[in-house]
């Protein structure tokens, strides 16, 4: 089926086309009567001899006059209903615009449903796995087979939950204990205690509590891009023990949200026109299904306060987003999903 911006373009041009056309006729037939009137004069000034001339110049002054009467009723009737042809097709096409706006802002949602959900999980696994027995004795028996014993078991977990890059058992002074990758990432004995993640983890109120940061490249992780989660570790795993330390886990993000941004429901015309982003509350790509800019670039979204919705940016593209909605006890960090839809090729079929 033919697009529709096409058949829209197609009436504006059969509009320019007939209007240029009645605008030629109306100019031809000035010069036709101005042509009459003329010979109309030099036949009075010829006197007798000029009265058949003068019949013929009246016949065409009449040829003339209906030929405007036409091209009068031709414009209003013609060019009035290529005008309101034009004006509906704008108006179509503006509604499939607003169609597909809201369509995109509904699955921007459901991009940001999806990692919502997802890191809700990560929230709930870094509370639960504070309290295990061989994490909490890592920090409270302090010796070399309480650490060994807690590696162990963080390395079981990462065998279970492929959606980490490492798990970090934290001493109340910021130095690495154990980890579940120490192979990989050689982190024990390293100090952290100015980590963002770790300070906040410190001043966690109960076993209740956790902290989430955004995405960042770490060094520690071989410049992984992580998602770190974080909680206070409590004596005998008690929701409002004393401080031992910290669990940190690092959630592996970027083949994650890639599969996300990747994963929406497009078709093979619409991919060739589109990006899907996850953007941070700072506007800053996290993600995107063309893997350009991810963690330095910062896309400008006009939200103008709203939670959802789309616009018509400067070049023409429909930008549609949706804000964070959090799931369960994950309230989000702002973040956002965006689908960036360049318009159909006007020839599109």
């Amino acid at each position: 089926m033919s697009n529709p911006q096409a058949i829209v373009d197609l009436t504006h041009e059969v509009k320019r086309l007939a209007t240029n056309k009645i605008s030629d006729i109306n100019d031809i037939n000035r010069e036709t009567t101005f042509l009459a009137l003329n010979a109309l004069i030099e036949a009075a000034r010829a006197g007798n001899a000029g009265k058949g001339f003068a019949v013929v110049a009246n016949q065409v002054k009449h040829v003339s006059r209906r030929i405007g009467e036409i091209t009068a009723d031709l414009n209003k009737d013609l060019a009035g209903s290529l005008t309101t042809l034009t004006q509906l097709g704008d108006s179509m096409i503006e509604r499939l615009h607003s169609h597909d706006g809201q369509r995109c802002a509904d699955l921007a949602l459901n991009m940001i449903d999806v990692i919502d959900r997802n890191l809700y999980e990560r929230s709930c696994d870094v509370r639960w796995w504070a309290t295990d027995s061989a994490v909490v004795a890592c920090l409270a028996n302090r010796d070399a087979a309480a650490a060994e014993h807690a590696c162990e078991r963080l390395s079981v977990i990462l065998d279970s939950y492929t959606v980490y890059r490492d798990l970090w058992v934290v001493d109340e002074h910021g130095v690495v204990v154990a980890n579940g990758r120490p192979a990989l990432y050689p982190v024990q004995g390293k100090n952290v205690a100015e980590a963002e993640w770790f300070k906040a983890a410190m001043k966690t109120r109960s076993g209740a509590d956790y902290v989430a940061r955004d995405v960042e490249q770490l060094a520690l992780l071989r410049d992984a891009q992580v998602a770190t989660y974080s909680t206070a570790i409590r004596e005998a795993g008690l929701a409002h023990g004393r401080v031992l330390g910290a669990l940190v886990i690092f959630f592996d993000w970027a083949p994650q949200a890639s599969a996300v941004v990747k994963g929406v429901r497009l078709s093979d015309e619409e991919w060739a026109r589109t990006r899907c982003m996850i953007l941070d509350a700072s506007f800053r790509v996290i993600a995107s299904s063309d893997d350009k800019g991810i963690l330095n670039d910062r896309f400008v979204l006009q939200t103008e306060g709203k939670k959802a919705g789309f616009y018509r940016a400067a070049n023409g593209s429909t930008v549609s987003f949706a804000a964070t909605p959090g799931y369960e006890t994950y309230r989000g960090l702002g973040w956002y999903g965006v689908i960036c839809q360049q318009p159909a090729p006007a020839a599109a079929r």
